[in-house]
């Protein structure tokens, strides 16, 4: 018993650096190794990994498991280079590199210096959102480098075959060699582009966390929580210290300060109304409200900082009463004019219903329903289905609550839907 104890132990203690420290490596044998030997820097990483697996397993964990680590990861590059013909012109430099910068000392600083080690993972940030990848391959390669995900929950994350992220990750790293992407931190001109390409994705990540579209989770806290620590070191670097990246940040904090009164004991969804507000985080409303001030110094409104403003005004609200729904309609009229999606159009419609009235939200849904890119959208019909109810027209609601059923497969939504229409049942029947 005692024996299997210490191997749980040790398997959440590599998987743990795995999380955390696997990036940290993989990013600076990147920059010792070069970006077209990324994935020689992901096998030493793995096979350090392996030993401390199997090792720790015998010999217990080490007082210092990260620098242990590291001692392991420099002399299998060590390994690398003496096994590899295509190293062998620069061997000594690779290798002087290695013997100096890599320091094994009872502190836990594994590397050099923290801005250092920060430094290479930007570069990396960088390189996996570079505009010579689809956005589908920078989503896929940053949860694979960034993020520490294995390719298998790469794959069940976004309900598609292991072997379908295998090769979106080869080609990914087979087009950062053909581009000869420099392994680099972008200056001057090149900056704002890449910085947008950058953010876009962090977002995309959050997003999917946020709103998890594939599996059994509504919420996906380990996405959110890695985009989250993606930007703030996005932040904590001088160049990435910039209005649009402290929104971001803003909007991923206001929301994810939320999380824990979005599901029911029952693991049920609830909304916003059913929410019990003293489960959110204040702490993080806090920290949330604070970029969003300091995103305030720009001399423009991003997406973000639209959007962050939306969520401040929820957070900030006591109570459901007296959310002030009239700035919250404000926003999202000035939201519409950068990005008039559907998406954005129907959460303005609830804020209209909320000002005007139900009739007016449901006009308003109906302006968009009609649109190619939102009619295959769940929440089109959910909220037609909510509006419906709202005005007593149960037949209505009903049929929009089962169209809204058969587009999603999130089973905690699926049972959300399914309560709504023995509302509606119950409602006929009393007629």
């Amino acid at each position: 018993m005692v024996a299997e104890d210490q191997s749980s132990e040790v398997y959440q203690s590599v998987e743990h650096l795995f999380r955390h420290e696997a990036a940290k490596i993989v990013s600076t044998l990147t920059r010792i190794f070069g970006l077209p030997n990324l994935g020689l820097a992901e096998d030493v990483v793995q096979e350090s990994l392996l030993k401390a697996l199997n090792q720790w397993s015998y010999s217990g964990i080490p007082e210092n498991p990260s620098g242990w680590l590291m001692r392991v990861a420099k002399n299998q590059a060590l390994d690398v280079l003496r096994r590899e013909t295509s190293f062998r012109y620069k061997e000594e430099e690779i290798a002087a590199t290695l013997a100096q910068q890599y320091s094994i000392s009872p502190e836990p600083e594994m590397l050099f210096s923290v801005e250092q080690v920060k430094d290479d993972q930007l570069r990396m940030v960088f390189a996996c959102c570079h505009a010579v990848l689809s956005m589908e391959l920078q989503v896929a390669l940053s949860l694979k480098i960034l993020c520490g995900f294995s390719v298998g929950e790469i794959a069940r994350a976004f309900l598609v075959p292991e072997d379908t992220i295998a090769k979106r990750l080869t080609r990914a790293k087979q087009r950062l060699r053909e581009a000869a992407v420099p392994f680099e931190i972008p200056v001057g001109a090149e900056w704002p582009k890449r910085l947008d390409s950058v953010v876009q994705v962090l977002y995309l990540l959050f997003n999917e966390g946020y709103n998890a579209s594939h599996g059994e989770d509504l919420i996906r806290y380990d996405l959110c929580h890695e985009a989250i620590r993606l930007t703030r070191l996005l932040i904590e670097h001088p160049a990435g210290n910039a209005p649009k990246t402290h929104a971001l940040l803003a909007l991923m904090l206001l929301q994810t300060a939320r999380f824990p009164a979005r599901i029911g004991a029952d693991s049920s969804v609830l909304l916003l109304q059913e929410q019990d507000r003293t489960l959110w985080n204040r702490t993080m409303i806090a920290e949330g409200v604070s970029h969003l001030d300091r995103s305030a110094k720009g001399a423009e409104a991003s997406e973000f900082h639209i959007q962050a403003g939306i969520a401040a005004c929820h957070c900030v609200a006591e109570s459901y009463e007296m959310t002030d729904w009239q700035q919250i309609l404000s926003l999202y009229d000035l939201l519409v004019k950068i990005n008039d999606s559907p998406v954005i159009s129907l959460n303005r419609a609830i804020a209209i219903a909320k000002v005007r009235g139900t009739e007016a939200g449901l006009t308003a849904v109906l302006e968009i329903s009609g649109r190619k890119s939102i009619g295959g959208y769940y929440l089109l019909y959910a909220v037609l289905g909510e509006f419906y109810l709202e005005l007593k027209e149960y037949r209505k609601a009903e049929q929009n609550y089962r169209s809204a059923l058969q587009l999603t497969e999130m089973s905690k939504e699926q049972s959300f839907l399914k309560k709504k229409l023995r509302i509606c049942e119950e409602r006929l029947r009393d007629k």
